[in-house]
């Protein structure tokens, strides 16, 4: 309910919910929308959606003016995008699974949720219909980014290959919520071995209600990237700049949410940006070392493939999987965060419950608490090294990774004693490899190797582009 006079204002005006209306205050005169009135919202307060997007409030105050200048809006209705085939543009498939992107605005509380169809997502960006001819259209599924779950990741790949495996399909985009945007892209770099063509994640840090949406200019940008370029890889596909005047491709295995609402929060880490995409379909190569475009033959078996060792991209066949079992990821693995007066327990734990991985995401180097530098200054418990317990892990036959929660720059093995013993203890150092590219690379890992040694061998390996053998300035805070 409104205050008494605005009720009074509103009837006597005959205004509705949903009405154009127009209201002068101070003159100053503004036009939108009136929205219903939302919870936390003052009494005496009126809402306006303008033309530009953006909601104002405007608080009641003698003389006041409101004036109706149209019928009532339906709020809740989302036009839908009619997608007709256009086979003279590039054809690509999209596949919807959810987050801001596909949000719609619920006015009588003031928050968004996932309501969208994939259709009805794509009406925030109907000039794609001028870029690429949309040949497919699916929804394997609708679920929050920080709900997904292995299984998800799975589905997804599974629906990725049988869109990449038609002969039209230039290349395939993707929609997903922001918060693990970075696990998905990791995860499906691995999945989907050596591509041959683009694979585009693309996801809004505002909703489309919003002035600010930033999800149509992505969906735009990551249209020309997998219709135009030649980067066969897994990439995130987000803005470039707080302004709307470029997005950047990210490689999957190597980008990271590094803010909670900028709508360049997506920064490549220890390397720069495959690419800079413009929304006029501009395309800037920035960083040269990916695999390209190319045709291959598919074929199913995941495992003939691996191979070690490798400092650039190999060029090996396209793995594209067709069914759960060449998309396989081991579930019993776990990422520990080393932090002051951290319990390694945690770590026993784990290795009690027949956990098969876990990645330390360790400071700085690659370091966890040892007691080496305490010894002599009694303010260290000698059962708060992390030593023996990764010891007792790695004999149990469980792989114990280390990667560095500083993100960027690598990891070392040999610089200060404590990491020498961390590694004596069977602890292996993951060079620069991100902290969630080498969880999601783990699961990955352990569901095709065999042995401890094996699983060492492949995760030290350069599979994706995940590892990078030379680090410069330029690839610090890009």
């Amino acid at each position: 309910m409104y205050s008494r006079e605005l009720e009074r204002l509103l009837t006597a005006n005959k205004v509705l919910d949903g009405d154009s209306v127009e209201i002068t205050i101070d003159g100053n005169s503004y036009k939108g929308i009136l929205l219903p009135r939302s919870s936390g919202v003052p009494d005496d307060t009126l809402t306006l959606k303008l033309s530009n997007g953006y909601n104002v409030g405007l608080k009641f105050r003698p003389g006041l003016k409101l004036t109706k200048i149209g019928n009532a809006t339906k709020l809740s209705q989302i036009p839908v995008l009619e997608i007709a085939p256009n086979p003279s543009l590039p054809s690509i498939a999209i596949i919807s699974t959810g987050g801001t992107i596909g949000t719609h605005v619920d006015y009588k509380t003031g928050g968004v949720f996932m309501s969208r169809t994939a259709q009805e997502m794509l009406s925030t960006v109907p000039e794609l219909l001028e870029i690429v001819n949309i040949k497919s259209l699916t929804t394997p599924f609708q679920t929050a980014s920080e709900d997904f779950s292995v299984e998800n990741w799975q589905a997804l790949a599974k629906e990725t290959a049988e869109q990449l495996n038609d002969p039209e399909i230039r290349g395939v985009i993707i929609t997903h919520g922001t918060d693990v945007l970075h696990y998905t892209s990791s995860a499906l770099s691995f999945m989907l071995q050596n591509l041959s063509k683009p694979v585009a994640l693309v996801g809004a840090q505002r909703s489309p209600d919003r002035g600010s949406f930033d999800g149509n200019m992505n969906m735009v940008c990551a249209a020309h990237f997998v219709s135009k370029s030649d980067i066969a890889q897994v990439c995130v596909v987000m803005h470039g700049s707080s302004s709307d005047d470029y997005c950047y491709a990210h490689r999957g295995t190597k980008v990271r949410k590094m803010h909670t609402t900028r709508r360049d929060a997506f920064r490549s880490v220890n390397e720069k940006p495959l690419a800079k995409i413009f929304p006029d379909g501009k395309i800037e190569i920035v960083n040269g070392n990916y695999p390209k475009r190319r045709a291959t033959e598919i074929v199913t078996n995941a495992k003939e493939n691996l191979s070690y060792g490798e400092t650039k991209m190999p060029s090996i066949k396209t793995v594209i999987p067709n069914t759960f079992a060449d998309v396989a990821f081991e579930e019993k693995i776990a990422m520990l965060k080393i932090y002051p007066n951290a319990n390694p327990e945690l770590l026993d734990f784990l290795t009690d419950k027949g956990y098969k991985g876990v990645i330390l995401e360790a400071t700085a180097l690659g370091h966890v608490p040892t007691g080496e530098s305490g010894k002599n200054s009694g303010f260290f418990d000698p059962k708060m090294s992390w030593i023996p317990p990764v010891k007792r892990a790695v004999e149990k036959g469980i792989f114990v990774g280390v990667a560095s929660q500083a993100l960027y720059g690598r990891t070392s093995a040999t610089v200060y004693r404590n990491l020498r013993l961390l590694s004596d203890a069977g602890a292996i150092h993951l060079e620069d490899m991100l902290p969630e590219t080498a969880y999601t690379k783990l699961g990955w890992v352990l569901a095709h190797s065999k042995t401890l040694a094996e699983t060492g061998k492949l995760m030290l390996s350069n599979l994706r582009g995940e590892i990078n053998q030379r680090l410069t300035d330029e690839e610090f805070l890009q």
